[in-house]
């Protein structure tokens, strides 16, 4: 007894140092003044200050002025029995264990209005156990001093509702231009369904969601007795009827993009808060000015650059945010052009082909879909490397009849594509239009030997082992890597994108669309993965005929060389000729006898002298001089070989 007796004290005095350090660092003293807006400052990785936001907010509310609709529905989807606990509910704690002990899917919060309240407008965001004992502190504390009306009133006014608008009153009026005091059911519903998770369920970017979610709100009023079922039944969806805030502050293109995700990371939490994002602050200077510098007259550009492993470290969406907020980054589709090749070759890859497995680029004569070579330039047979490297239409529109649309949909989509996509064989040629963010993520899935590489600003949350393999990459077979590999390197090394290559590894694809409305380089090196798109915004043409490895691989290569720290000075212009290999090594000329072509390959020269006749010059391999020879021996000449052309290839255009 005396030892139980001193187990009990030991207890007791441990229990008062836990209740006096919570009371402490609780922050009691200030949980009954007014409540102070909540800002944003977006941080780089290394420090500096990307963007302040403040809020949308208006005036409070008044419990006693709002249709008793308007709390019954915050009530029935937050907290049924707000009115009978003191702070904290057992009750609900013990049901929302239950419930996420057994359930498979979606887990339950077990904290009142009145703990949401003391989280969001006194504490951090953050899930640790120091956190939520001080929450509950915090709870009995507003309980005693407020009545149930005035926390009520406090939480409606200051909860955050998505679209940086905080507090029941200026939502209401965002979402459906009108007071709160006059909200019908579905729209308190909607406002209701909005906090579990705002900027994801905001319906002026999600109103499907946003309508599911009302519809569970609605459900639980029903069962919680504020509506009956023939109520529920005769309600129809909220209709929306927005009214746009000017923001109060500016920003840039990357805070845009990521202001949303860490507005619900950080929770309704009031007052000042840093939050620090993956962007560089160095690497994006260096985007910026790569953009600024290049010579894109009218046209718009836009460049990403991300780690492999999706982090987002510089981001530009546009010329000039200040004169266009809109980014052509995440938020324009555009046509990828031939950078969506890589999901046609790594089909093929999948289907046993290899790199040096040979491919007709000759015209295609058959079917109705009968697409050309930009410039009307063929080169008869050649290997995947080839045409991966001169970016062969008609070869990629052959390897995709051989393995199939599905397959190479396929392929986008295990790399990340989430656009749609047409199922046809244009989609070889990249005319499904695609965000250049997703086009990023799959060339970085490549840098990465996984996939899928989801793009993101913000450091990722700590994941328990079940979050962990749901998540969980797929690796690209070793055989499948080294190949892709192997074609954008020679596509950026001696291909079409050369005008890109650095003294560094550099891995990339070109892309022009149709008329040269869009041009595109994408690519890899130094451990950076950069996707550069210009453009004009109306979707019409560029001037002079722009092409993918033009402007944006200069551009691409300029950026690159600073953020891998590389010196390296601008390429000769005349060494900046998209198509000079293919020119080098198949040449065409007219000698007076029709169309004629030469191909070079590493066992002789082919010459397609027209008529259905190609002459064919084996390379002798040299030999050494036998024992005792005086010296090397003139070679004999090669024979000549005429043999019979494919009668499918087609001829060649010069």
């Amino acid at each position: 007894m005396q030892i139980a007796g001193w187990v009990v004290a030991a207890l007791l005095a441990l229990l008062m140092i836990v209740i006096a350090w919570l009371a402490v660092t609780a922050p009691l003293s200030r949980s009954l003044k007014p409540i102070a807006p909540p800002s944003i400052s977006l941080m780089s990785a290394d420090s500096h200050l990307i963007a302040r936001r403040g809020a949308i907010i208006d005036r409070p509310v008044t419990v006693a002025a709002l249709p008793k609709h308007v709390p019954q529905a915050f009530m029935a989807i937050e907290d049924q029995r707000f009115y009978s606990h003191w702070g904290v509910d057992p009750r609900g704690i013990a049901r929302a264990a239950w419930h996420n002990l057994w359930s498979s899917g979606s887990s339950q919060g077990g904290s009142t209005i009145t703990q949401q309240l003391a989280k969001g407008v006194f504490l951090s965001a953050d899930r640790t156990f120091g956190r939520k004992a001080r929450e509950a502190l915090i709870a009995f504390w507003l309980e005693a001093w407020l009545t149930k009306d005035q926390i009520m009133e406090r939480y409606l006014s200051n909860v955050y509702f998505g679209d940086n608008v905080y507090g029941l009153r200026a939502a209401s009026l965002h979402y459906f231009n009108r007071q709160p005091e006059r909200l019908t059911i579905p729209q308190a519903a909607m406002l209701a369904g909005l906090l579990k998770a705002p900027s994801r369920l905001a319906p002026t970017t999600n109103l499907k969601g946003a309508q599911e979610r009302a519809a569970l709100v609605t459900q639980a009023m029903v069962e919680a007795g504020y509506i009956s079922k023939a109520q529920r039944n005769a309600l129809r969806p909220a209709r929306l009827n927005v009214h746009e805030t000017p923001d109060p502050t500016s920003g840039t293109y990357f805070a845009d993009w990521v202001l949303p995700q860490a507005r619900d990371r950080a929770g309704a939490v009031y007052g000042a808060q840093n939050v620090t994002t993956t962007l560089d602050w160095r690497i994006q200077r260096l985007a910026e000015a790569a953009i600024r510098r290049a010579p894109l007259g009218k046209a718009q550009a836009a460049l990403v650059a991300m780690k492999p492993d999706g982090s987002v470290v510089a981001m530009v969406g546009g010329k000039n945010y200040r004169e266009s907020a809109f980014n052509r980054a995440v938020q324009a589709k555009r046509q990828p052009g031939s950078t969506f090749k890589l999901f046609v070759y790594l089909a093929a890859f999948r289907a046993g082909m290899t790199p040096d497995d040979f491919v007709e680029d000759t015209p295609i004569t058959t079917g109705t879909y009968r697409p050309a070579n930009h410039g009307g330039k063929y080169r008869g047979r050649i290997t995947l490397r080839q045409a991966f490297a001169a970016s062969s239409n008609v070869a990629a529109v052959r390897l995709t009849q051989k393995v199939g649309v599905d397959n190479v949909i396929k392929v986008a989509r295990d790399l990340g594509v989430t656009a749609p996509l047409t199922e046809d064989l244009s989609l070889a040629l990249g005319t499904s239009e695609i965000p250049l963010i997703e086009l990023t993520e799959a060339y970085a899935a490549v840098a990465a030997g996984a996939y899928p590489v989801l793009a993101h600003g913000l450091p990722p949350e700590e994941q328990g082992w079940f979050g962990r393999l749901l998540s969980r990459q797929k690796r690209f077979s070793d055989d499948h890597l080294e190949m892709i590999r192997d074609l954008l390197s020679s596509a950026a090394n001696r291909g079409t994108g050369s005008a890109a290559a650095l003294r560094t590894s550099t891995f990339g694809k070109t892309g022009t669309t149709q008329d040269s409305r869009d041009a595109i380089f994408v690519g890899y090196a130094g451990g950076l993965v950069t996707a550069v798109w210009i453009g004009n915004d109306d979707n019409s043409p560029l001037p002079g005929g722009a092409a993918g490895g033009g402007v944006p691989a200069r551009i691409w290569r300029n950026f690159m060389a600073g953020a891998i720290d590389e010196p390296v000075e601008d390429a000769p212009e005349e060494t900046k000729d998209s198509d000079l290999v293919n020119a080098i090594a198949n040449v065409a000329t007219d000698a007076g006898l029709g169309n004629m072509s030469v191909s070079l390959d590493t066992q002789g020269v082919t010459v397609n002298v027209g008529n259905g006749q190609q002459l064919r010059l084996p390379v002798d391999q040299p030999q050494g001089p036998p024992p005792g020879a005086p010296g090397p021996q003139p070679a004999a000449p090669p024979p000549r070989i005429i043999v019979p052309a494919d009668p499918t290839a087609g001829n060649p255009k010069p």
